[in-house]
């Protein structure tokens, strides 16, 4: 009876197991099969020990200084999944699989690899080094809710190439209270514009390709993106003026034109961005004040878990625009956290920097916090840029100032960056009161300007290295 007892139990648990693996692929468009195709790789995923499915291989441009092609794919998947990637052309003597925080070791035999998921990733497959032909491999987790397409509230685009009805608008109007869903297999080639709405949501896995913008949200509140793919905009990925509480998650964007930034917000507040994926050829997230009919500061801002990789400018970049006909705006209570920077390239030298904060336009920019972040080698850039700026192309007053700035655990893995450069641009406009807190390079602990690189100029006061040691002792001393 217990043995029975026990084969009864074990046979539960497996039923049970291999209901939690669930694998969800999307065939494209019959439109774009061959118009979309990058056949460089040939990918296959699979349940463990199950039958290999192919997955479309969609071509992305990348790179505004030299476009190139690279590939990706995506799918579903919950419990357990196995990839295999084969290289189609040339021989191959090496991969790698980034970010490699995420320790993902292929196994290598020939031009093709093969490695397991336990979670829903976003990664980079390069074969040799090659960051510009490489496979973008996004592994979603699998949709817990689909909206019905007969729901008078829901705008469905599914499998298949959509077009805006207004042509020369290249935009489909999106009212408040729906909810916009873009399946797997489906291609918007058509901005989605948000004018003075609230309570929208956008969610799916398909693709929005080459629109002008990718979702304009303007005047609006309480919008929601989740889950798509923005391929190829002609300008920004997300362009957002004037508008609050929104959230941004699970995106994924490719760019490669001028201008073509990913996440730009102009004057909004109470901001949510988490587990996005953002390879451009400008900024990948911006934040500022006011800019063209936008006005009003820019508040409470939360970007976490995510990726970003600028072919072109920075990763991040806080505070150039404003309001300088009046009294200024206020840029404040930002965190960024657990970010991995892939790239940045940024050929400006007087504007350089991973984490960029340059205060124009009578702007004052306060309380930022950077924690957790990653950075790989990149082309060329700073780490670091916290400034008073007053640049002739873009302000036309100077920033007020820039004021408690952390730094957490902050590292820096490579050697082509220039110095960082912290300054203000008199004694009425300072930077002041940073903190660097178990800031590494290459795995040194970091604690002192010089070690880091860090130009600081005459207008800064305040400036600190903490070790983790030293933060502990005085969080002990405080308790006691």
């Amino acid at each position: 009876m217990q043995k029975l007892q026990f084969l009864l139990f074990f046979m539960c648990i497996y039923t049970l197991k291999l209901s939690a693996q669930e694998l969800v692929t999307y065939p494209p468009p019959k439109a774009v099969v061959y118009a979309m195709h990058n056949d460089d790789y040939t990918v296959k995923v699979r349940k463990p020990g199950g039958e290999w499915q192919d997955l479309y291989e969609y071509n992305v441009k990348v790179d505004l200084d030299k476009p190139q092609d690279a590939s990706m794919v995506y799918f579903d998947f919950s419990g357990s999944v196995e990839v295999f990637v084969q290289k189609n052309n040339g021989n191959v003597q090496s991969v790698k699989i980034r970010p490699s925080a995420y320790g993902i070791k292929p196994l290598l035999n020939g031009n093709s690899i093969t490695f397991t998921l336990t979670e829903p990733k976003k990664i980079s497959i390069e074969f040799d080094g090659d960051k510009l032909h490489n496979l973008h491999l996004f592994a979603n987790p699998v949709e817990t809710a689909r909206p019905d397409p007969k729901d008078p509230n829901v705008v469905y685009f599914g499998p298949g190439v959509h077009l805006p009805k207004d042509l020369p608008g290249e935009a489909f109007n999106i009212p408040s209270g729906k909810t916009v869903y873009i399946a797997g297999g489906a291609i918007v080639r058509g901005k989605l514009l948000c004018d003075k709405v609230e309570n929208v949501r956008i969610t799916g896995r398909g693709i929005i390709d080459q629109p002008q913008r990718g979702i304009e949200i303007r005047h609006s509140s309480h919008v929601t993106v989740d889950g798509i793919i923005v391929v190829n905009p002609k300008h920004y990925t997300i362009f957002a003026g004037g508008s609050n509480h929104l959230t941004i998650r699970n995106l994924k964007s490719f760019s490669a034109s001028s201008w073509s930034d990913g996440l730009d917000f102009m004057s909004c507040s109470d901001i949510t961005v988490d587990d996005v994926f953002m390879r451009n050829s400008d900024d990948c997230i911006a934040v500022y004040g006011h800019r063209w009919e936008f006005y009003g500061d820019a508040k409470n801002y939360s970007v976490t878990n995510s990726i970003l990789w600028a072919d072109v400018a920075h990763t991040i970049n806080i505070g150039v625009h404003g309001n300088a006909e009046k009294s200024g705006e206020v840029i404040e209570n930002l965190l960024f956290k657990n970010i991995e920077i892939l790239e940045l390239d940024e050929d400006d030298p007087i504007s350089e920097g991973c984490m960029a904060i340059q205060a124009g336009d009578r702007n004052l920019v306060r309380n930022i916090r950077f924690e957790d972040i990653r950075v790989d080698n990149f082309q060329e850039g700073k780490l670091l840029q916290l400034k008073v700026a007053f640049y002739d192309k873009y302000n036309a007053a100077p920033g007020r100032g820039i004021e408690n700035i952390l730094f957490k655990n902050i590292s820096y893995n490579g050697f082509n960056n220039s110095p960082s450069i912290i300054d203000g641009l008199d004694k009425d406009h300072l930077v002041k009161d940073v903190t660097f807190e178990n800031l590494r390079v290459n795995g040194k602990l970091i604690t002192s300007m010089e070690a880091a690189n860090i130009q600081p100029g005459k207008f800064t006061q305040n400036i600190t290295f903490k070790n983790p040691q030293s933060a502990k002792k005085s969080l002990a001393g405080a308790s006691n």
